[in-house]
């Protein structure tokens, strides 16, 4: 087959054309294989520039519906779908986020991280009745589907949108059918992948990138931050407790010892800690200017100390 057939057919994603790149990828030396997929990659992260302006909006009215009291649900199938559930669980960790506040809804369910559940995304019922029986009005929904066309996305986001909730598509493919009908539509154009079809490649590249951004973004926007640290982080384990310490020294300059007993003072809650240190106040006026400020670190600070730099 030419390179000539490397364009899509009529309704088919471009995830699905062939690479002209790669004819004879089976032929060429495991150097030769790895450079053309780092090269690829490469392009792939480059396509993203395009649909950032998209994803900025989308990160601007979900921002709005969460503090108004909606939720996040990330609906997708095989590679998609289950970079949405990486995405959820990790936010929980970094940012000490409520996991009711960022949802991931896999085709297939649990057993489907771990092997594929054919068929699972072919369902526009199941969709449908798992986005009925979880989205809420004031919710933001984000389709997760490299072909644009998956079926369990499409019957999720439709019943999304009779709920009420606002509704977002995050695809590889300009044509998708489901882009015009979402509030949102994040579309990036990785291309055709090296191995055919097989979207944990470029496409699922593209999406990790764009939930990375996203959801980092909502975090930051909501306050979970202050500056560029992670000062929302739950310090569960020792890893986690001597980064909350250095965190809390880059911010007070205290030395070790007054930072360990800082943070003890706290109750080991990293944001009180901060917030009681930079504003020079009680643990317990940090905890409360906390609660006032719907748990952002810098607002509170700035409602203790207006004008205090980051």
């Amino acid at each position: 087959m030419s390179a000539a057939q490397s364009t899509p057919r009529s309704g088919e994603s471009p995830t699905e054309a062939r690479n002209p790149h790669s004819i004879g990828l089976d032929s060429m030396s495991a150097l030769e294989i790895v450079q053309l997929m780092n090269a690829e990659d490469v392009a792939a992260v480059r396509s993203v520039d395009d649909a950032l302006a998209d994803l900025a909006e989308l990160v601007d009215a979900t921002v709005q519906r969460v503090r108004a009291g909606g939720r996040v649900h990330y609906f997708g199938a095989g590679t998609s779908g289950r970079l949405g559930v990486l995405d959820a669980a990790e936010l929980i960790p970094t940012f000490g986020a409520d996991p009711h506040q960022v949802q991931a809804h896999l085709a297939g369910g649990h057993e489907a991280l771990v092997r594929a559940v054919e068929g699972s995304e072919d369902s526009e019922s199941q969709g449908r009745h798992e986005a009925a029986l979880a989205v809420e009005e004031g919710d933001v929904v984000i389709g997760l589907a490299a072909s644009g066309t998956t079926p369990y996305v499409a019957g999720a986001l439709s019943a999304s949108r009779e709920a009420g909730a606002l509704t977002a598509l995050v695809t590889s493919n300009p044509k998708s059918p489901l882009a015009v009908e979402v509030d949102h539509a994040v579309i990036v154009r990785s291309g055709p992948e090296v191995l055919t079809g097989s979207t944990r490649l470029k496409a699922g590249t593209v999406t990790k990138l764009i939930l990375n951004s996203f959801s980092t973004a909502l975090m930051v926007k909501l306050g979970r931050t202050y500056s560029n640290l992670m000062v929302t982080v739950v310090p569960g384990n020792t890893k986690l407790r001597e980064r909350s310490l250095r965190i809390l020294h880059e911010v007070s300059g205290a030395s070790p010892a007054r930072t360990a007993e800082l943070l003890d003072e706290a109750g080991g809650d990293l944001p009180v800690a901060l917030v009681s240190c930079v504003a020079a106040v009680s643990t317990a006026v940090a905890a409360q200017a906390l609660t006032s400020e719907s748990g952002s670190v810098g607002d509170a600070i700035r409602s203790l100390r207006p004008g205090a730099a980051r």
